[in-house]
């Protein structure tokens, strides 16, 4: 499984988080604590928000721990919005195009996860990408495959419900009980960050949230010398940072979706203390 990293606040320089930080995304590629896979080293990956609408990208097939481009780069970039990604392959060969974060437009993706037995499902889950998107497609992994079927049901204005109705789409290809279909993911438009945890066996990869003062940082493992403040994102749940607030909100793409379903009302980042923080994500996940 891969490694993530991604964060919304205050503009920083990437190397104060994906370098410098004990339990670095860099030294998770090396050494991962809370993954089947210790080693991350088929490739890396940045997706930042600088002054143009749409994200610079970064992606290369050396493990991040030898990239020294990706160690100039985190170096000189000062960034609002990032998000960045340690691969170890699961579907598809190792190169740049399977390569995370994928990028259209304004959005970005990340993920780490898997669809269970992609090889036999990959025909029809491609068959999901909308023509005008397909021609987009660098790649050959499942990941790659979701973002572009997810844009195709209106991810740019709904990320929640675009990724529900894809995962939904590609569960009723898959009936195998035990091939399972695990999501943790970030999407972004620039603006908005959304993290997902889910997985239809209720075994989703690990994802936390560190909440700061209009800041959030997502990750697949926590990060840094100081372990307060992480909390790990419930199964079965999309966070939302937008505008300095946060939200956490069901994500189920079993349940049908409703018309009338409403959202939660979104307490401000600055707000929440480690604690409240915990109640809300145990309220959330009920």
């Amino acid at each position: 499984m891969c490694r993530l990293l991604a964060y919304s606040g205050q503009p920083l320089f990437l190397e104060d988080l994906l370098i410098h930080p004990e339990g670095s995304l860099v030294s998770q590629s090396m050494a991962a604590r809370e993954a089947r896979t210790v080693v991350n080293g088929d490739g890396c990956g940045l997706g930042w928000y600088g002054e143009r609408e749409e994200p610079g990208l970064y992606r290369g097939i050396l493990p991040a721990w030898s990239d020294r481009n990706l160690v100039s780069l985190c170096r000189q970039i000062r960034s609002r919005l990032f998000l960045a990604h340690v691969r170890a392959a699961t579907s598809g060969e190792v190169s740049t195009g399977n390569c995370h974060p994928f990028a259209q437009g304004k959005q970005l993706f990340m993920h780490n996860g898997q669809i269970g037995d992609y090889p036999r499902l990959r025909r029809e889950v491609e068959a999901m990408i909308p023509d005008a998107l397909y021609a987009e497609r660098r790649g050959t992994c499942d990941s790659e495959a979701i973002f572009l079927a997810a844009l195709g049901r209106g991810s740019e204005v709904d990320p929640a419900g675009a990724y529900a109705a894809t995962l939904r789409e590609i569960l009723a290809l898959n009936g195998g009980p035990d091939e399972a279909l695990r999501f943790a993911a970030v999407h972004s438009d620039g603006t908005r960050l959304f993290a997902f945890r889910w997985a239809s066996d209720g075994q989703p990869p690990s994802l936390y949230v560190k909440l700061g003062a209009g800041s959030a940082l997502v990750a697949s493992e926590p990060c840094g010398c100081d372990p307060a403040g992480w909390q790990p994102i419930p199964p079965g749940s999309v966070l939302e940072v937008a505008n300095g607030e946060a939200r956490l909100r069901r994500f189920d793409p079993l349940a049908q979706p409703s018309a009338h379903a409403q959202p939660s009302a979104a307490p401000r980042v600055s707000a929440l203390s480690e604690s409240a923080a915990t109640a809300a994500a145990t309220r959330n996940a009920a």
